[in-house]
């Protein structure tokens, strides 16, 4: 073995260098006679030739400094308290609201996970809203194997890109051992996916280390807030490689504001008067067939100079046996759209008819059944959308713009003539309904419009609306609810 040439200046002679060089291996070991490096026989050209390499009795040392600075260099620290065994799999008890669903859905990525810590192989791809549990989840991945000696590798992505910016100038290192060192380890967590600043070099060293995982099958966990359609092509490719990668996407609300919905504000079926209108509770009418009510009727008038306007008139109607049957025609179909939702169904009526009702006790069953139902009115579902533009938002416009056009079941209600909102809100809207229809989503809309108001206003939704085979619309002929108080007077049913 060469040592490096004595010199009037070198602080330690070439006999003192060799005796701290032999304490790094095994005395007896009869590849480097305890020296801990070994350099291979090879002719001029290979790519091994003139290089020192670890001696295998030297394997554990190695092995054990190496998982050393893989932790050193994760961010495990302040995560040390984050187990399995202290997970809620259940979901937060303090969450005010969680459906069937979104405890099943936890718990499925728990359990995931849990089997992802005694195997380690494959990858898992955690995705989810702030808060949902998927950090936790993952640190928990990574505790379990670091206490089970396995080198370990847990760091957010920006964190990862700036270890791998510093060693260009980390004395200690360099670039290619500290890249080396990352796409290696044996079990890589690469926590908040997609917060990385995107430049041309981040974006391709992050496809380097994924796609040399990927090809090596080496042991990988990813947590992300972005959905798949956001993340690069090339790394979403073998993110939806169904059978290597396991992904599973929490839709649990934040632990840390349990208070919340996975919807903050915007889920009118969490509110208890919206929990009330069931299909159980719905009343038929039928005992007043033949008696007085008043309703309104809007009528469209001209003024002295020849302009339309339109006219609400109070008048007086008797309930017959046609209106009630317009209402047992509404929930029948309303009660056979429970069962399955399938296509769309649109119920108009003038308000306080029971079409509301209907609409929230479609949701109220399919989140019964475990399922996901999202129940709002058009006016919030637009100022929803528009938070996103503030500079406060944690969530961008077109996240929250997907969750809302993708999501399984989506109740309207209130929908309202064109020109009540902006250009931009109104364009949104019929983006959102646009997509849906196309891509055969269940969904439902309320809404005060006569048939020949709703032809005008979304002409091109309406034109898809009367193909039979794809939706249903129920017309309820029917006055005003009414309830009779305590006192004795009559008052206004809260249904619509």
């Amino acid at each position: 073995m060469q040592t490096d040439t004595q010199t009037a200046n070198s602080r330690n002679s070439s006999t003192e260098i060799e005796n701290l060089v032999k304490t790094l291996g095994d005395p007896n070991c009869p590849h480097c006679g305890g020296a801990g490096y070994v350099r291979y026989d090879v002719p001029l050209g290979h790519e091994k030739f003139g290089k020192l390499e670890s001696c295998v009795c030297r394997a554990k040392d190695v092995a054990d400094t190496a998982r050393n600075r893989l932790f050193a260099m994760s961010n495990l620290d302040r995560l040390t308290h984050l187990h399995f065994e202290n997970f809620k799999p259940a979901g937060n008890d303090k969450a005010k609201f969680m459906t069937p669903q979104e405890k099943e859905n936890i718990y499925k990525a728990f359990e995931t996970c849990e089997n992802f810590a005694r195997l380690h192989t494959g990858w898992i791809l955690l995705e989810g809203g702030y808060g949902c549990g998927k950090t936790h989840l993952a640190a928990a991945i990574a505790n379990d194997a670091v206490g089970k000696g396995i080198p370990t590798l847990f760091i957010t992505v920006p964190d990862l890109l700036d270890s791998l910016r510093f060693a260009y100038n980390d004395p200690e290192t360099t670039f290619e051992h500290r890249f080396d060192e990352i796409r290696n380890a044996d079990l890589l967590i690469l926590d908040d996916f997609g917060t990385q600043n995107a430049t041309n070099w981040a974006q391709e060293k992050l496809f380097q280390i994924i796609n040399y995982r990927y090809i090596n099958k080496l042991a990988t966990v990813i947590t992300t807030n972005l959905m798949l359609d956001e993340i690069e092509g090339r790394i979403r490719s073998r993110l939806q490689d169904d059978e290597f990668v396991k992904y599973v996407k929490i839709s649990a609300p934040d632990y840390r504001r349990p208070e919340e919905t996975s919807n903050p504000g915007i889920s009118m079926l969490s509110l208890p008067e919206m929990k009330a209108m069931t299909f159980e509770k719905f009343q038929m009418r039928e005992d007043e067939i033949g008696k007085e009510a008043i309703t309104t009727v809007i009528t469209e008038k001209q003024d002295k100079f020849g302009n339309k306007y339109k006219d609400k008139e109070i008048i007086r109607v008797k309930v017959t046996k046609e209106d009630v049957k317009t209402l047992h025609e509404a929930f029948g179909a309303a009660a056979h759209f429970s069962e399955e939702p399938h296509g769309w169904l649109v119920l108009l009526g003038q308000s306080f008819c029971g079409k509301t009702h209907l609409a929230a006790a479609i949701g109220n069953y399919r989140i019964g059944l475990g399922g996901q139902a999202l129940l709002v009115e058009v006016s919030a579902l637009l100022d929803y959308l528009r938070q996103t533009f503030r500079p406060s938002s944690e969530v961008p416009f077109d996240r929250r713009f997907h969750e809302i056009r993708t999501t399984p079941l989506l109740i309207l209600d209130d929908l309202k003539e064109s020109g009540a909102s902006s250009v931009w809100a109104e364009d949104k809207l019929y983006s959102v309904l646009n997509y849906r229809y196309n891509a055969h989503l269940p969904t439902v809309i309320t809404s005060t419009m006569r048939a020949e108001s709703f032809a005008l206003s979304y002409s091109n939704l309406w034109n898809k609306l009367l193909d039979p085979t794809m939706s249903q619309i129920l017309v309820i002929d029917m006055p005003p609810y009414r309830r009779v108080a305590k006192t004795g007077k009559t008052g206004l049913h809260k249904k619509k």
